[in-house]
């Protein structure tokens, strides 16, 4: 089996991840039963319950096919299933990132996680779309990298749980602190995709210093008696 070919650990550790956090967040949606849901709907907004709904379902789409985008094999040896697995991303993505910017601000957390969640739908669906149009230009480096960037934010609603868990374990000692619980959840939500998309941009500024390396020309010897 070559490298190109082989499945790579991180790619595999990821999509384990991806699985396993589907499994959790998923099901409590598919009966479509506002009772059941995880984030709260809220009463006297009748659009937020349906619109959330969409984001999750979308996102689900969103969340398996970046997995495959992130393939080498996949990309390589079978570039129409990449190209049709990126075009369901693109267009789970957009609808779906606008849902998110029309629940964004209903956040049950209060205004640091409303404006963190916003700020990030505001991202997810630039970096997106920027992705796309690098594509329908040809231009497949940068198409990659905004891509990537995509990815690094969308992956975010998998870490939240983690960062939730760690801030709230630093800066609430009291639970019964209503005030402290919620900025504690703010911050874990700008935390899960600042910390993903700074660790796309050093990947990122990594692979171009790597790739300038490995086209470098070797320094030609100097000639004796020069």
């Amino acid at each position: 089996m070559t490298a190109s070919t082989r499945i790579r650990p991180p790619l595999v550790g990821l999509g384990l991840v991806t699985v396993a956090f589907l499994a959790y967040a998923l099901p409590p949606y598919l009966g479509l039963d506002p009772a059941q849901s995880r984030v709260p709907a809220r009463s006297g907004t009748w659009f937020h319950y349906p619109l959330l709904v969409t984001h999750i379902f979308l996102g689900t789409a969103v969340l398996v096919t970046a997995v495959l985008q992130l393939w080498p094999w996949l990309r390589q040896k079978h570039p129409e299933v990449h190209r049709w697995s990126g075009r369901i991303y693109v267009f789970a993505a957009i609808p779906g990132g606008l849902a998110a910017l029309a629940v964004a601000p209903l956040g049950a957390a209060g205004l640091n996680q409303r404006a963190a969640n916003t700020m990030l739908a505001l991202l997810w669906l630039g970096t997106t779309v920027t992705g796309y149009v690098m594509a329908r230009r040809r231009r497949y480096a940068q198409h990659r990298e905004w891509m990537v960037r995509s990815f690094a934010l969308c992956f975010s609603i998998v870490v939240n749980r983690l960062w939730t868990t760690v801030c709230v374990a630093a800066f609430v000692p009291d639970p019964s602190d209503a005030v402290a619980l919620q900025q504690a959840i703010g911050v874990g939500t700008w935390m899960s995709w600042l910390v993903n998309l700074l660790i796309a941009e050093w990947w990122l500024q990594h692979t171009r210093h790597r790739r300038k390396t490995r086209r470098a020309p070797l320094s030609s010897p100097v000639p004796a008696g020069t």
